[in-house]
């Protein structure tokens, strides 16, 4: 259940939708363009995030909005974020020390 939630925002274009949806619910035409993507290609992503729960989707007319369901996954993608930074600086500072 775990793994599945990880490979549902490993892909990343579906990471760009999850960061993208931290300022509030938004529609899948907004979301390809906020993507630079086809609307047909964040329609499959959206589906696998839905499946995995971290997405939820409400029909307002004729828009799909879909919104965060699970806000905390922004925690940790904040995590990675700080991990990628230190990795960059430990790299960059070994490669000045060589």
């Amino acid at each position: 259940m775990k793994a599945d939630i990880f490979q549902a925002i490993g892909h990343p274009i579906r990471l760009a939708i999850v960061e993208l949806l931290k300022d509030g619910e938004m529609c899948v035409c907004d979301i390809a363009t906020r993507v630079g993507a086809e609307r047909s290609n964040v329609s499959r992503h959206l589906a696998v995030l839905l499946s995995a729960g971290v997405l939820s989707v409400r029909k307002d007319g004729l828009k799909m909005i879909y919104e965060l369901t699970t806000p905390c996954v922004l925690n940790f993608l904040s995590c990675v974020t700080d991990l990628v930074r230190q990795k960059v600086h430990n790299d960059a500072k070994a490669l000045a020390d060589s």
